[in-house]
């Protein structure tokens, strides 16, 4: 069997661009994956484009070979972004035609399941309405109701909406903006209940003593996880949050970690709780298995980033049955209509959970018409485009 053509497809999301990829061979097997990554998805359309052209004539089912040769070859133009991305997507669309090929799913492949429904916690689910604290509790109140006991949000994100500080900038939030923020989080917490997970996201926008001011009064929320103090650029600067950091806020990173050469040093270093690698980032399915499997041995916890396409979610969820160290995964609640209808058989999420099939590969294909009729947002200056 051999590789025949690669196709890739820009698809609008609800904040941004899905990379869409499949994968075609001479005796009919396909294979589908996502790359998605932003901003920027023209470049990983791009990157996937040229990393299918590399892999033509290929047997598909040499996973572990193709993946090592993409990494190879375009380990010259960087371990990571882009290029990383189109191994990404192009790994999840292999390990897909080679589950339907045998007959078994993805998580067979990657050495059985240890559960099948697997643990989801919610973001963009505060899409709606005004940015009050009253708000964000009201739309908190549907999360549980919907049966997800944990959900994320960033109470900074919208600071210069109300007091108008550059989030360009590491931000030194005034006092008005701090209290904002614990109010908004406070909210949640009220609305969630006590037992709920609550993950706090600050998109490494804050600097270091804002930082830790607030995660030090956060605390006293329980909340499950600070997430990306700082940028992945220095462990030695994450490792100095840790230890200023009160004890029980767990730190979690590992959205723009890239491979498991990416992560060794925060958990040879002790810094992270809670690793949460993106698999249309962090080089796919096979990928973040070895990345969870590195954690294992750290006694670090997997909780997979994924604001992206149906695809990653579904990859994710074959990683997550097949490792002991899952914690939750990431689940975008409120989308686009047509997240279900790209794929061929809609996304199945009960109560919180995501429940995995039994059929071979990731167990859906793309639905190219679908996919065609909603082409992805090319206009780079629509301002709420990368929100």
């Amino acid at each position: 069997m051999k590789i025949t053509d690669v196709k890739v497809w820009l698809v609008e999301g609800i904040k941004y661009n899905w990379t869409m990829i499949k994968i075609y061979t001479d005796e009919g097997a396909t294979g589908v994956g996502e790359a998605t990554n932003w901003p920027g998805s023209p470049l990983v359309e791009a990157a996937a484009k040229h990393a299918g052209e590399r892999i033509l004539g290929l047997d598909p089912m040499k996973t572990d070979y193709i993946w090592t040769k993409l990494y190879r070859d375009l380990n010259w133009v960087g371990p990571a972004g882009a290029s990383l991305c189109a191994i990404s997507g192009i790994d999840m669309a292999l390990l897909d035609l080679k589950g339907k090929v045998l007959g078994i799913p993805v998580y067979e492949l990657l050495g059985g399941a240890f559960r099948k429904k697997i643990k989801l916690y919610a973001n963009y689910w505060f899409t709606h309405g005004e940015l009050t604290p009253e708000n964000y509790g009201s739309q908190a109140k549907r999360v549980r109701e919907l049966g997800f006991t944990g959900c994320k949000f960033d109470p900074f994100a919208h600071v210069n909406y109300f007091y108008g500080d550059d989030l360009s900038s590491n931000l030194s939030l005034s006092p008005e903006a701090q209290d904002r923020a614990y109010a908004v989080s406070r909210a949640v917490r009220e609305a969630m209940g006590a037992e709920a997970d609550l993950m706090i996201e600050t998109h490494a926008l804050l600097n270091m003593k804002t930082a830790l001011s607030m995660a030090q009064r956060l605390a006293d929320l329980d909340i499950t996880w600070y997430e990306e103090p700082v940028g992945p650029e220095n462990w030695k600067s994450l490792k100095a949050v840790r230890e200023r950091l009160d004890p029980s806020v767990s730190i979690c990173v590992g959205e723009r970690h890239y491979t498991r050469y990416g992560i060794r040093e925060l958990l040879e270093n002790g810094i992270a709780d809670i690793i949460m690698p993106d698999i249309t980032r962090c080089g796919g399915p096979s990928e973040m298995k070895r990345m969870a499997t590195m954690m294992e041995i750290y006694n670090v916890q997997l909780a997979p980033h994924n604001p992206n396409g149906p695809l990653s979610t579904i990859a994710s969820a074959h990683v997550c049955a097949s490792v002991p160290n899952f914690f939750r995964q990431e689940f975008m609640l409120n989308d686009v209509p047509w997240r279900d209808t790209i794929i061929d058989v809609p996304l199945r999420v009960e109560d919180g959970y995501f429940i995995l099939s039994d059929k071979p590969g990731l167990g859906v294909d793309l639905v190219e018409e679908e996919m065609e009729a909603h082409p992805g947002v090319r206009d780079m200056s629509r301002k709420d485009y990368y929100v």
